[in-house]
């Protein structure tokens, strides 16, 4: 036997258990997995001894869909063992696009997806992959069909029901998106202009997704106080229409109270539902600084959300409702709390209060916490973005163990980032599994490789058995453990020996390559 890469026996990982065996690769592919193989020659052969050998990681949650344009080596990513990615989650995405939208939704999702090489030339789903494969990332690409992208082509940035022609038209995109090679739908309830529609539109979407037997993603309207109507929402949803659900970025801001009604839910939901979840292992999240409006500054655009931060009626409406809240609004400026929020990206200017709270920006400007929000969307053009600490650790702990989430890491790319962007895997499978036997490594596998797999009807990768592609991870045990902190973001874990890709070296004994094999993938049938 001839292989293009041996490694040698290392500790392998399944969802089954612990084996020790050697593992053959050759033309990107895994051709044999046993103890003491009969391997003649070796391209490259290495000591796996005391490693540990699991399946390439999948990150369920990734905003990527621009950074490949400016950065295709994704190194934060491959870094930890991620493999493949999942973008445009949270109904948000450059495609499909139309001339009329391009320049709005290209400020509006810098906050997000902040690029500056990204050529914005495509106007479908189709033409968007075709592009990002030719920037060559180092990480396999897989793409969500955004609902708002697709609701904002049909009937632009409007706050309002659509009428038949509409729905229709909405219907046909993501269809055609699906056809094109998006393999799951995402909704952003909280973000512009997904967060206007009712649950009749969503059941519309729903049924062309189930069509494709592709899951629906959603980041559902309220992850505070009414977080158990908004999951049940989509749950019904599914129920109707026969579409799997798998829900984003499962959490309780502010409300640690309603974990055993949540569990509760996701478990009778099971029952009747095919039904997924993942989760980040912190107690913050990371989004837009927007995201801390009104759902009615949104109405028209960013524009228009621009008129409005300007305005003195306006400022002061918004202000008074980010303090006192609205009914049945996701209140992130409250539940967190100004001294909770800090500033991770801000435009020139204000780029000198990134790593500042909205506090202290308000102590320092003399301004009350809201106004300074409002001042810093106006004075960035809304290109800003934010870290937002919502629940203590241990909730996070819980909702992980007894949830069974799978794991995406919500990073995004920008100068002060989550250090969820460098330590969502070595802090899920180093701190969780290895160090606080909080789950086994054969669980840690379901979750971060083997169950997104299945979810994305992946099927060849997730497990390291002959036939499967070569997306594997080699690391040390020992010392593999996320560095990564609020303080420090861009610390990449230790004990990452080898990241291959499609058989391809990306990352070797804390360094990246340069190679770029990532795949991105084609039409689901």
């Amino acid at each position: 036997m001839q292989a293009e890469l041996l490694i040698k026996q290392a500790e392998v990982a399944d969802e089954t258990g612990v084996r020790t065996a050697d593992v053959a690769v050759e033309n990107g592919a895994i051709i044999a997995v046993a103890p003491r193989l009969p391997v003649e020659s070796a391209g490259q052969q290495v000591d796996g001894t005391g490693l540990l050998l699991m399946p390439g990681f999948i990150d369920l949650h990734a905003h990527s869909a621009l950074r490949p344009f400016d950065d295709p080596l994704l190194a934060a990513k491959v870094g930890q063992g991620f493999t493949t990615e999942l973008i445009c989650p949270d109904g948000l995405g450059p495609a499909p696009l139309t001339d009329a939208a391009r320049t709005g939704r290209e400020r509006y999702l810098q906050g997000l997806e902040p690029s500056a090489a990204a050529h914005w030339e495509w106007r479908s789903a189709g033409e968007f992959l075709a592009a990002l494969g030719e920037a060559r990332p180092s990480t396999n690409i897989v793409s969500c069909v955004p609902h708002s992208a697709v609701r904002e082509c049909a009937m632009g940035p409007v706050d309002r029901k659509p009428d038949a022609r509409e729905m229709a038209a909405m219907r046909d995109l993501v269809e055609a998106s699906l056809a094109e090679g998006c393999r799951a739908v995402s909704f952003g309830m909280i973000y512009a202009p997904g967060l206007y529609a009712d649950t009749e539109e969503l059941i519309g979407i729903a049924e062309a997704a189930a069509k494709f037997d592709v899951p629906l993603v959603p980041h559902v309207r309220n992850e505070a106080a009414g977080v158990i109507d908004s999951i049940a929402e989509f749950v019904r949803v599914a129920e109707l229409t026969g579409a799997a659900l798998h829900v984003s970025h499962v959490k309780l801001v502010g409300v640690a109270h309603l974990l055993a009604d949540l569990i509760d839910l996701l478990t009778s939901a099971q029952e009747r539902i095919r039904l997924t979840f993942d989760q980040y292992p912190y107690g913050a999240g990371s989004t837009i600084l927007s995201a801390l409006l009104p759902p009615y500054a949104f109405d028209g655009g960013p524009e228009a959300v621009l008129e409005r931060v300007r305005d003195g009626r306006e400022r002061d409406r918004m202000a008074r409702d980010m303090h006192a809240g609205l009914p049945n609004w996701e209140n992130l400026f409250a539940a967190c709390g100004p001294d909770n929020v800090v500033v991770t990206q801000a435009a020139a200017p204000r780029d000198g209060d990134v790593g500042k709270t909205v506090a202290q920006i308000a102590e320092e400007t003399g301004a009350d916490p809201a106004f300074a929000v409002l001042d810093l969307l106006a004075d960035t053009g809304l290109d800003a973005a934010m870290i937002d600490h919502y629940s203590e650790e241990e909730v996070v702990k819980e909702i992980f163990v007894r949830s069974g989430a799978l794991v995406g890491s919500d990073g995004v790319f920008n100068p002060h980032p989550h250090p969820r962007l460098y330590g969502t895997a070595p802090r899920v499978l180093g701190r969780f599994a290895l160090r606080d036997k909080l789950i086994t490594v054969p669980e840690a596998v379901t979750r971060l490789s083997a169950g997104p797999a299945r979810l994305l009807g992946l099927d060849d990768r997730g497990a390291v058995v002959e036939g499967r592609r070569a997306d594997l991870v080699l690391l040390d045990p020992a010392r593999y453990v996320d560095n990564a902190t609020y303080d420090e973001p861009h610390r990449t874990p230790d004990g990452v020996e080898l990241v291959t890709v499609g058989g391809t070296p990306v990352w070797s004994r804390g360094h990246h390559t340069g190679a770029r094999p990532g795949a991105v993938n084609g039409a689901v049938s």
